[in-house]
């Protein structure tokens, strides 16, 4: 990660994979919209790079951008409280 605040490399597994999969999933509703990630990053008032790191899953990526991302195409997300994380 080159750009950006810089998070705790200790986020968990878990997290890290949720991050991952937010980043797919921009990255799949993009493409089937039919769009290049600089029409993405137009439309959403970021850089191309900004785009690139979200689809990448990089976990430094502002939550506002990820969530934006997801709204262009029609995505949206919501949080659950783990088990473990209830006690």
């Amino acid at each position: 990660m080159t750009q950006g605040k810089r998070i705790s490399t200790d986020i968990g597994e878990d997290a890290r994979a949720a991050i991952q999969a937010l980043g797919a999933a921009a990255k799949a509703a993009r493409l089937a919209a039919g769009e290049g990630q600089a029409a993405a990053a137009a439309r959403l008032g970021v850089h191309v790079q900004t785009i690139g790191r979200i689809e990448a899953g990089e976990p430094g990526v502002s939550v506002g951008h990820m969530v934006g991302l997801l709204a262009l195409y029609g995505l949206r997300v919501g949080a659950q409280q783990t088990e473990a994380a209830g006690r």
